[in-house]
């Protein structure tokens, strides 16, 4: 005898939770428009970019990122697989 299968039953149920999340996301976001407060609900941005004056370093062989004063390549035993991170700073390549 072949096994009956409920495929609209997990359908309607998984268009439930979806309506539901729907409908508290809605209600918070009524809530916060009533206290007057704007914006999502996540906190503020952090900022996790790098100090002004230092280049930021990545190395995937040995998975691991540094800081270095700006200007100034990192003299390292091999591998030399070192990225620049940094924006706005021009690599100098390898040192001679």
């Amino acid at each position: 005898m072949s096994r009956r299968r409920n495929y609209g039953f997990e359908r309607r149920r998984k268009e439930d939770l979806r309506r539901a999340k729907h409908e508290a996301k809605r209600q918070r976001r009524t809530e916060r428009t009533e206290a007057g407060e704007v914006g999502p609900e996540m906190g503020e941005p952090q900022n996790v970019g790098s100090d002004p004056g230092l280049w930021e370093w990545f190395s995937p062989s040995r998975n691991r990122t540094i800081a270095s004063p700006s200007g100034i390549h990192l003299q390292t035993e091999p591998p030399d697989d070192w990225i620049l991170l940094t924006d706005g700073a021009e690599d100098p390549g390898p040192a001679a």
